[in-house]
């Protein structure tokens, strides 16, 4: 048996003979604890919020030594991330466009009001960005134009 284990037959009847020692009994109660306490908060504490949930229960532990234990047994709390509007960066000091507009969309004649989009696509690994501008309507006529205009900068 110990052949197939690839344990020393000395380690083996060791193991048999020696208890769980008293710091590994120690440990495991530990463990019991934090397993409690974080499946009574729906695994959302982390190992702050653990210890002070052990220290108003009278269990004696540190913040790193709850954090170790859960690292060794795989216990992790549960985040969330809080879910976050992500809008135009408007505090820049760019020039704005006026709106010339102001949606007021239809046109007497075609060629008068026209409207596009713009697409930025910023190239991780370099300092500059490209930008792709489409005309896509014209109010005059109500019908697509086709045609784009690139820039690089």
């Amino acid at each position: 048996m110990c052949k197939v284990l690839k344990v020393s037959s000395s380690g083996y009847y060791y193991w048999r003979k020696h208890p769980v020692g008293a710091r590994q009994q120690n440990q495991n109660q530990f463990v019991n604890h934090i397993r409690r306490v974080h499946g009574k908060s729906q695994s959302r504490y982390g190992s702050p919020r653990i210890a002070d949930e052990l220290r108003e229960q009278g269990v004696k532990a540190s913040r790193n030594r709850i954090a170790r234990l859960m690292r060794k047994v795989g216990i992790r709390s549960i985040m969330y991330k809080k879910y976050r509007v992500q809008t135009t960066e408007s505090n820049h000091y760019y020039p704005v466009a006026n709106n010339v507009l102001n949606r007021e969309f239809t046109a007497d004649k075609p060629g008068q009001k026209w409207v596009s989009d713009i697409t930025a696509r910023a190239a991780p690994l370099y300092r500059h960005w490209s930008g792709l501008a489409l005309p896509n309507r014209d109010f005059g006529s109500g019908r697509p134009k086709s045609g784009w205009l690139g820039y690089e900068r």
